[in-house]
C-alpha cells in the first residue's frame, strides 16, 4: 500500500494537480497513516520513517494554512521594499547634516535624496530594555495617541501574516495650526533578527479609507525604526528613526523641516515618558 500512496504523491507534483488541495491533503492523511502501521508492525521506527512522519506532519500543517490573496501579496511585497530602501538609507553614513541636538545627546540629522527628497534621522537612546520599545510601537501601536501628542489615532486596518499590517493614522494639528491635519493610510513591516529590530513601512493605496474630509492626505515613506541593544548596556535600546514624509499643500519648505525635526524630538521625548510609567 505504501508504493501506491507515494505514486499518488508524486501526481502532485503535476502542475495541473497543484491546486488539488483536497488530493493533497488525502495524500498526506494516507502517508500517516501507513507509516504508523509500519511503525506498529516493527520493534521501533527508523530514522527514515521519523523523518518522513516529521515531513508528513510538516504539510499538512501548511496545506492549512490560508494562502495569501494576489492584493495581499502586493502589500506584503510593499512592506519588504520600504525595509529595504530605508536599510539603504541608513547606511549610507554620507552627506548627513546635523539639524537639532538636544542636551541629553539627542540628535536630529537630514540630508536630501535624488529620488526621495529630504529625509531625517533620530539618533536616541532609551533607557529601557529593546522588548519594552519594542511591544510599545509595534505590540502597542495604536495606543500611540495615547501618549503622543503629535498623534490623534492609528488604527489597524488589515493584518496580512506576522509581519505586515495596513494602517490609518490622523496627526494632531499642531499649535497655531501652522501645517494643518494631516493623515496616512500606510503599510507596515516589522521584522525581528537576533537583537535587531526593524519596523519599515511607506505609503499605500486602500480603497476602503478614502481621503478624509477636513484631512489633507500625506504620505510616508521609505520610513523605519531600528531597535538594536546598546552595547554594553543590554537595559538600554538604541532607536534610529529614519523619517521621510511628503505633507502635501502649499507649505514653505522651512515651516516642513523645523516641524519634522520637531517632531522626532518631541516623539523621544514622549516615548521615554511612556516607557517610564508603564515599565
Amino acid at each position: 500500500m505504501l508504493p501506491a500512496t507515494f505514486k499518488l504523491c508524486a501526481a502532485i507534483s503535476y502542475q495541473h494537480l497543484r491546486n488539488m488541495r483536497g488530493l493533497r491533503r488525502r495524500a498526506a492523511l494516507t502517508i500517516g497513516q501507513e507509516l504508523s502501521k509500519l511503525v506498529c508492525r516493527s520493534p521501533g521506527p527508523g530514522p527514515w520513517i521519523s523523518h518522513v512522519r516529521r515531513r508528513s506532519s510538516l504539510l499538512s500543517s501548511r496545506l492549512e494554512e490560508k494562502p495569501f490573496s494576489e492584493m495581499e501579496m502586493s502589500y506584503i511585497q510593499q512592506g519588504e521594499e520600504a525595509l529595504q530602501k530605508s536599510l539603504s538609507i541608513l547606511g549610507n553614513q554620507d552627506g548627513w547634516k546635523m539639524e537639532t541636538e538636544v542636551e541629553n545627546g539627542d540628535k536630529v540629522l537630514s540630508k536630501v535624496l535624488p529620488d526621495v527628497g529630504k529625509v531625517f534621522r533620530l539618533e536616541v537612546v532609551v533607557d529601557q530594555p529593546l522588548d519594552a520599545v519594542y511591544s510599545e510601537l509595534v505590540d502597542n501601536m495604536e495606543q500611540m495617541g495615547d501618549w503622543n501628542p503629535n498623534v490623534k489615532e492609528v488604527k489597524i486596518l488589515q493584518r496580512i501574516g506576522k509581519d505586515t499590517v495596513i494602517t490609518h493614522e490622523k496627526a494632531a494639528a499642531p499649535p497655531g495650526n501652522i501645517v494643518g491635519p494631516r493623515d496616512f493610510v500606510s503599510v507596515r513591516c516589522s521584522k525581528r533578527r537576533g537583537s535587531t529590530c526593524v519596523l519599515a513601512g511607506m505609503a499605500t493605496q486602500y480603497g476602503a479609507v478614502p481621503e478624509q474630509e477636513g484631512f489633507v492626505r500625506a504620505e510616508n515613506g521609505p520610513t523605519c525604526m531600528l531597535l538594536r541593544p546598546l552595547p554594553g548596556r543590554p537595559s538600554h535600546t538604541k532607536l534610529t528613526w529614519l523619517l521621510s514624509i511628503d505633507l502635501k499643500g502649499w507649505l514653505p519648505k522651512a515651516i516642513i523641516n523645523q516641524v519634522l525635526a520637531q517632531t522626532q524630538v518631541d516623539f523621544a521625548k514622549h516615548l521615554r515618558q511612556r516607557l517610564a510609567r508603564t515599565a
